[in-house]
């Protein structure tokens, strides 16, 4: 199953990798892409989304890579692992992008066109001007003349501002962008139908994919933690698993659907990710020690991680983590959280409208940020107290005299 559903992605994007860069506007829309917006890097928001869109492209702090990583043998190389998982990652979401972006461009450039055509027929119908004497090619020219000749007439004709920029600005919209954006722009193209299938059978193959890592993230603990007993069958489980997300995912499907989305992809699908992967790196390096962990690499793979491993575990990714986390929690103190709705009574529609979310939504957003999280500092509550406890059992003997014993004690 996962051959299928992790290679027929790769086909379907090369399929449209081929005929996007032959549409109208690609161009355009490949350089939007390239071509960096250094402002923008000063928002904390946007470090953030970056930050959860690397824990979820590679499943970071869902447990499902640690969940397949136990079924490998002993002896595996799990540094060259990780290292191929970033790369294949990082290189199939940049050739994923390139026609995105095409079709982004052709959809930006054919409402561009289309604006243009609209002032057009306005200014011709006004001025009584012969069929085709303006053109797209020479639209600017004919503004600029009547403007300085007619500026009353152009100004009462209220002709639309046309700039592809501001298109190409529309085209990118969080999680609007698969399911809106780029729906709107196949149906533009040539032969939509057959696209359109193709493309929703390839985010259906996506969607299976990824959950059978995060399914896989729930079920093996519950067998290797013993809190379900293993003679239940492995089939029942899972679809008990996939039942309780089926039903929560119910709101997801209401009229305001698209909200609920928005919500837990911001609250209950980044925050708590930061936190995890933090703990984890903590807990690795500086409770179970990185000396331990080092020697565990070695044992493994038959090589002590490098000077990168040691400097990224101690430092930079814990440092990097921390500061993420309070320049979000920084942001979300200084400004309301709200979200942008679709409000045909909105002056600026079809443009969304900021609104302030209300308090019990508000709510919602802080349990579903602190419910994941909470667990990690009770569940090391809950060892401690255990831990106190056995201590003071007479009985009880510290594992560090087992490890100074000779191997028949």
């Amino acid at each position: 199953a996962i051959y299928v559903t992790a290679i027929f992605p790769y086909l379907v994007l090369t399929i449209f990798l081929i005929h996007g860069l032959s549409l109208p506007g690609a161009t355009d829309g490949l350089a939007y892409l390239f071509t960096p917006n250094l402002s923008s890097l000063k928002n904390p928001r946007i470090w953030l989304d970056a930050a959860t869109q690397i824990f979820f492209s590679l499943s970071l702090g869902f447990g499902g890579l640690i969940a397949f990583s136990s079924y490998n043998p002993p002896k595996n190389d799990c540094e060259k692992d990780a290292v191929t998982v970033a790369i294949v990652n990082s290189m199939t979401s940049l050739y994923a992008s390139i026609p995105v972006f095409s079709v982004l461009g052709f959809k930006a450039t054919t409402a561009y066109w289309d604006c243009l055509d609209r002032n057009i027929i306005s200014i011709i119908n006004e001025f009584d001007l012969p069929e085709e004497s303006i053109m797209r090619q020479n639209y600017t020219a004919w503004i600029s003349f009547l403007n300085s000749s007619h500026p009353e007439k152009i100004a009462g004709l209220k002709l639309k501002s046309c700039d592809l920029q501001e298109f190409l600005d529309q085209s990118v919209s969080g999680t609007g962008l698969a399911f809106i954006i780029f729906t709107q722009a196949i149906v533009l193209m040539p032969g939509s139908q057959a696209w359109a299938i193709l493309f929703f059978i390839m985010l259906f193959s996506l969607g299976l994919s990824s959950m059978f890592g995060n399914i896989e993230g729930v079920f093996t603990p519950l067998l290797e933690l013993r809190i379900i007993s293993k003679s239940i069958p492995k089939e029942l489980l899972s679809g008990i698993i996939c039942l309780i997300c089926f039903l929560v995912a119910l709101c997801f499907t209401l009229g305001s659907g698209s909200y609920w989305i928005d919500i837990f992809d911001r609250y209950a699908g980044s925050l708590p990710l930061l936190v995890i992967a933090f703990f984890e790196v903590i807990g690795v390096a500086y409770v179970y020690k990185i000396k331990r962990f080092n020697k565990d690499v070695k044992w493994m793979t038959g090589r002590k991680p490098n000077l990168y491993w040691q400097i990224t575990w101690r430092f930079i990714s814990p440092l990097l983590l921390l500061i993420v986390f309070v320049a979000f929690v920084t942001l979300q103190i200084q400004k309301s959280p709200s979200y942008a709705a679709w409000n045909p009574k909105y002056v600026c529609f079809p443009m969304k409208e900021e609104k302030v979310y209300p308090p019990w939504v508000l709510a919602i957003c802080v349990l579903l940020a602190v419910l994941p999280c909470v667990f990690v500092p009770l569940v090391a509550l809950f060892h401690l107290i255990k831990r106190m406890r056995r201590s003071k059992d007479p009985s009880f003997v510290p594992p560090e005299v087992f490890s100074c014993q000779g191997p028949n004690s």
